[in-house]
């Protein structure tokens, strides 16, 4: 005689695993995106400027880490910087990217696409960085607007400075202005309660589109 086990029955409807998506850091993305275009930039001109190895690395670096530098300090926290290696090893990746990419570059530097186009990225990035900061802080809206610009322009003007330049910021009207129109673009998002990492990715392609737009069509603000 049979001997009659009894199987629980399987339900026919088996709940999916859920899938934990990491939430991605604005700020983290922002400042490595940052870093490697104004490392880039900075040893290029640097290069144009006739530096040697050392010289160009020194002006990477310091166009890469000087506008967070400086608005790190303005809001009194520890410079990202001096606070871990991770910043230092990004910059000195995007100094070795130029001291490749020099090679391939005729004519003048600071009219060649490729210094054009990562000087852009890293205004447009680190004017997002600077008001995330700003946020984060506690600064009022004129102080996200002001951070913002910092650090878009701080690392360049400081380089430009180091190689006996008058700092681009004021010699061409349209290169501090899309830091300051990125910067109301991030405040804008925030006021009508845009997801998180919204202001931040708005910043920057305003940044970027509007400092294009203003190479394109020799933008100026009127002299009085």
């Amino acid at each position: 005689m049979g001997v009659l086990v009894s199987v629980p029955a399987l339900s026919s409807a088996v709940a999916p695993a859920s899938v934990v998506v990491p939430e991605i850091d604005p700020f983290a993305v922002m400042n490595v995106v940052g870093l490697l275009a104004f490392a880039v930039a900075g040893a290029l001109k640097a290069a144009e400027a006739g530096l040697d190895v050392f010289g160009v690395s020194v002006l990477g670096v310091v166009t890469a880490l000087g506008g967070g530098t400086t608005r790190d300090v303005l809001v009194d926290r520890l410079p990202a910087s001096l606070a871990g290696t991770w910043d230092m090893s990004v910059a000195l990746v995007g100094v070795a990217l130029a001291i490749v990419l020099i090679h391939s570059i005729e004519g003048r530097v600071r009219d060649h696409p490729a210094f054009l186009t990562t000087d852009a990225v890293g205004l447009s990035a680190f004017a997002a960085t600077g008001a995330l900061v700003g946020v984060d802080a506690g600064v009022t809206s004129f102080g996200v607007v002001v951070l913002a610009t910092i650090t878009a322009v701080g690392g360049g003007s400081i380089a430009d400075i180091l190689i006996g330049r008058v700092p681009v910021v004021l010699r061409d009207d349209f290169y501090a202005t899309p830091a300051v129109v990125g910067g109301l673009a991030f405040l804008a998002a925030r006021a009508v309660g845009a997801p998180t990492g919204v202001p931040s990715g708005l910043c920057a392609a305003v940044v970027f589109s509007v400092r294009l737009l203003a190479l394109r069509y020799d933008w100026r603000l009127p002299r009085v």
